[in-house]
């Protein structure tokens, strides 16, 4: 799915970001602080994540959220984890990761594949409507 470039945006300029998962019944929502785009997919870096990972493990189903004042997306995505240190699109998000937060240690690499989006501006009109 190809995601307009307004989007675009504000997942990358956010000032708040949320991942939901869930699995046997029991839900996990975490903030996420790193975030890159790479071909209309989005990467997130796993640096603390537990429950957030056993979930995914069961049910790769996830909901991103993000927000820019009063403007915002839901993003339902399936997800893949990355843990191998020898795929290259974990060694690409580790150098990365290395530019922007030297400090971090990278534990793995959440790629979504974007499959829904959805508008949650505080806006009677658009909100909850479907973009794509």
């Amino acid at each position: 799915m190809k995601i307009p470039e307004n989007i675009k945006e504000v997942l990358l300029n956010a000032d708040g970001k949320a991942l939901g998962t869930s699995s046997y019944g029991k839900i996990n929502v975490v903030p996420i602080s790193t975030i890159k785009i790479v071909d209309d997919k989005i990467w997130l870096i796993n640096y603390f994540m537990d429950k957030t990972l056993e979930n995914i493990l069961v049910n790769p189903e996830v909901s991103l959220t993000c927000w820019k004042k009063l403007v915002g997306y839901q993003i339902k995505a399936k997800v893949k984890y990355i843990s191998d240190p020898n795929d290259n699109d974990l060694i690409q998000a580790k150098n990365f990761v290395a530019e922007i937060l030297p400090d971090r240690i990278v534990k793995g690499l959440l790629i979504l594949e974007p499959e829904e989006i959805f508008d949650i501006s505080a806006d009677a009109e658009r909100a909850g409507k479907k973009i794509n």
